[in-house]
């Protein structure tokens, strides 16, 4: 059975100007183009005082199976949006950061803006590709059960005994 899809889209990044003692500049993802340009990786497509687009590079975009209930909420939110990650050094035609993930679940996005140094941010989902998403949605998700676990009678006891929530009001203090 299929478990995921994939498409290729390609990513475009700004470098913006800093006035600071630490760093000259940031890098923040700034599109998701859902066709890859005819363009080599690292090729500067725009510029502004303080600011220069420049393509990143293609990257595969993968849904799968276990996260349409990510996908659905993404969706449902009215403003889709695709989590790109961006993480330094590396880059293509030596730029100082290269795009490193890319992902259309919220959640998955969060967890990568949890941990390390990546800059991480969700940019509007082109509509051809939230339609994609849809269809795969509609396609493969299964809608899971809630259960509530029940708390077995040694459990209640031992926090009664320790003034836990069950205990009556004698006990707690």
């Amino acid at each position: 059975m299929q478990t995921s899809e994939a498409i290729t889209v390609g990513i475009v990044a700004e470098r913006r100007a800093l006035k600071s003692a630490w760093a000259d500049h940031d890098w923040r993802p700034a599109a998701v183009l859902e066709i890859p340009p005819e363009l080599e990786a690292g090729a500067k497509i725009a510029e502004e005082p303080g600011v220069v687009r420049f393509y990143m590079g293609a990257m595969e975009l993968r849904l799968h199976r276990r996260e349409t209930d990510s996908y659905r909420l993404n969706l449902a939110s009215g403003e889709p949006r695709i989590y790109v990650a961006l993480r330094a050094g590396g880059g293509p035609a030596g730029l100082d950061a290269r795009a490193f993930q890319v992902t259309a679940a919220p959640d998955e996005g969060q967890s990568w803006a949890e941990v390390g140094d990546d800059v991480v941010d969700g940019l509007p989902m082109p509509p051809s590709i939230a339609e994609w998403v849809a269809d795969f949605v509609k396609r493969f998700h299964v809608e899971e059960p809630k259960y509530k676990r029940q708390r077995s009678r040694a459990e209640t006891e031992v926090f009664a005994q320790r003034g836990g929530p069950r205990a009556g009001p004698e006990r707690r203090r």
